[in-house]
């Protein structure tokens, strides 16, 4: 079954995405460009990527002590999606980007995502750059941005220590001005880092001539201590391999050291890396006295904005990488579902059952003519096309926010905020779920390496914990996210929410009136989670609420998806009807559990001490 009908719809039937082109920053495009940028994604991903799904998670990236090994597969498909332009698809043309609009984009990577998420498709080093396009100096954009939109360099994101896991407070990496003239440096005030970074994706490998990683580090006081909290953390470059100004290798390698690999459960065709930063193996520039040795200990690190700014920065990156994990986590379910539909329609088992009971004598069926087996494809469909659905309307609003008016944008800004927890949380819990039941659909072979839908739940299993567990996205929708600007951006999810229940009132009654009390909810838990509360209290219950709350907003998708059908009677479309009736009928009932102790603050969780255990 081809993912491409489903992308063909989403993009052109229900976001219009070709309004778009009226814009000025859109308006070379066309629908024949944006589907030719579909047909070379679509290609390449069958070509250099689904074949070699397997070849990657069983031939791991291995490490002599000088060098990672990745497979040739690797190579070539990084080599062909740098070649495709993917990397600054959404990038100025000045730049060499296609200036292409990102819901075209995340579209576009969702083919490589669905192929082969373990061999992956660059979204580090886009975010990476991208982030330096929007807090770097000019000199970093045209020395490290261009050359990783080239795909001639590649990028990583520096954040978790051994120690600290997501606990940013407590960032231990140190960065210290190397050498009286450190704010002379044409490529930013310059620093000696030393640290360690734990779970960099991509950390060390030979697909590219650099690597450029963006390393969060606190610079210390006049005293010598680090600031406490987060406040305290600037964001740095700190490349593999240090470059002149003319963007060049000088042949000098970065004190930046693998220390080792982790060795996964799934994703196994990426690197993740524990990376030492400063511990001296490599010393760079200590001839003349330099580095935190005298003699070139200490990683070069160049700052990004201002220091004591790094979060804010990094956050443009992590928000982006957010969306797309939840990408990744779609399109694995989505794979899943796929690998089970075809399973379920080619595998004879079993025989219906009649007012005589079984008879047999009569040949069996195949396992899709089964309720139950049905029932479980519809789940999938359900998790995966709709996740698949709010992440491409999420990058809509991402285009809304860069090219429409004012009022529009700002608008946009704050639903993302909102909606940004769940693009990123529902996929990675539910379509792993869609991974599990196929999984179930193929029985005993689908607990096998027989099958590929064993693979997708363990790739898939990552995605609820990178980027943010999702403790940490739960707490972020809770505590921040609806609170902000007095409620505003809940409000105008809210009020979006409203006019599809509008919209489908004639066709989907039942249905807009299960989304408007579900909204109702959501509205009654919010308010009586904080009433009077402290913090603690309001956010024990934090997770139930980011399942409620993602719930409510599949249903929305659901519903709106729905009620663009009007008058279509194609197979694909009966198949989306009856995937919102499912949504509806089977999950979205589960909110007012989910949401009781919520309202209640329930404290059976957080007051049961330890020694109860």
């Amino acid at each position: 079954m081809s993912l491409r009908p489903t992308v063909d719809f989403l993009l052109h039937d229900w976001l219009k995405v070709e309004s778009l082109q009226s814009r000025e920053r859109f308006a070379d495009h066309s629908r024949e460009t944006f589907d030719a940028v579909l047909d070379t994604c679509e290609r390449i991903a069958r070509e250099k990527y689904a074949p070699f799904n397997r070849l990657v998670d069983t031939q791991e990236p291995h490490f002599d002590g000088e060098k990672v090994t990745l497979p040739q597969a690797t190579h070539d498909a990084y080599k062909a999606y740098a070649e495709s332009g993917m990397l600054s698809a959404a990038q100025d043309y000045e730049v060499g980007g296609m200036q292409l609009p990102y819901t075209v984009e995340a579209a576009a990577n969702a083919f490589f995502a669905m192929a082969s998420v373990s061999i992956g498709s660059g979204m580090l080093t886009s975010g990476n750059a991208n982030l330096l396009m929007v807090h770097g100096t000019d000199l970093q954009k045209q020395v490290f941005a261009a050359n990783e939109f080239s795909g001639r360099f590649s990028g990583t994101m520096c954040l978790s220590e051994p120690q600290a896991g997501s606990s940013l407070s407590d960032v231990m990496t140190r960065a210290t001005p190397d050498g009286a003239d450190f704010e002379a440096d044409p490529l930013g005030a310059r620093y000696r880092l030393k640290g360690n970074k734990m779970w960099i994706s991509s950390g060390e490998h030979e697909l590219s001539e650099n690597i450029i990683h963006l390393v969060l580090a606190k610079i210390p006081d006049a005293n010598g201590q680090l600031v406490p909290g987060v406040k305290g953390i600037s964001l740095f470059i700190v490349p593999k391999k240090l470059v002149g100004t003319d963007g060049q290798l000088t042949g000098e390698r970065n004190d930046v050291a693998l220390a080792g690999l982790n060795h996964k459960c799934g994703w196994r065709g990426t690197t993740n890396t524990l990376l030492n930063f400063g511990e001296g193996k490599y010393p760079v520039r200590g001839e003349a006295g330099g580095g935190l040795d005298g003699a070139g200990s200490g990683a070069v690190g160049y700052l990004v904005g201002k220091p004591g700014d790094g979060l804010r920065c990094m956050f443009h990156m992590m928000n982006e990488a957010r969306i797309g994990v939840g990408m990744a986590a779609t399109m694995l379910g989505m794979a899943g579902y796929y690998a089970s539909l075809d399973y379920a329609k080619n595998r004879p088992q079993g025989r219906p059952s009649g007012a005589g009971g079984k008879d047999a004598s009569r040949p069996q069926v195949r396992i899709i003519e089964h309720a139950d087996i049905k029932r479980m494809l519809l789940a999938q469909k359900a998790y995966s096309e709709g996740a698949l659905a709010l992440a491409l309307y999420s990058a809509r609003l991402v285009d809304e926010q860069h090219t429409g008016t004012a009022e529009d944008a700002d608008v946009a800004r704050l639903l993302l905020e909102v909606l940004t927890p769940i693009v990123k949380s529902f996929p990675s819990e539910w379509c792993l779920e869609a991974n599990s039941l196929a999984i179930q659909i193929h029985g005993g072979y689908g607990y096998t390496r027989d099958f590929p839908v064993e693979q997708y739940w363990r790739d898939n299993r990552l995605n609820m914990i990178h980027e943010g567990t999702h403790g940490i996205q739960a707490m972020d929708l809770l505590g921040r996210k609806v609170l902000m600007e007095n409620g505003r951006g809940l409000k105008l999810l809210a009020e979006r929410m409203l006019a599809t229940a509008a919209k489908a009132d004639a066709s989907w009654g039942p249905e807009a009136a299960a989304l408007r009390d579900a909204l109702q909810q959501v509205g009654q838990a919010t308010q009586q989670a904080w009433d009077g509360a402290e913090p603690a209290q309001a956010l024990a219950n934090a997770v139930p609420y980011l399942q409620a709350f993602g719930h409510t907003v599949i249903a929305w998708i659901w519903l709106d998806v729905a009620a663009s059908l009007e008058g279509n009677d194609t197979p694909a479309a009966q198949g989306r009807r009856a995937a919102c009736r499912y949504f509806f009928r089977y999950e979205l009932p589960k909110i007012s559990a989910w949401l009781s102790v919520v309202k209640s603050r329930d404290p059976t969780c957080a007051d049961l001490p330890e020694e109860a255990f």
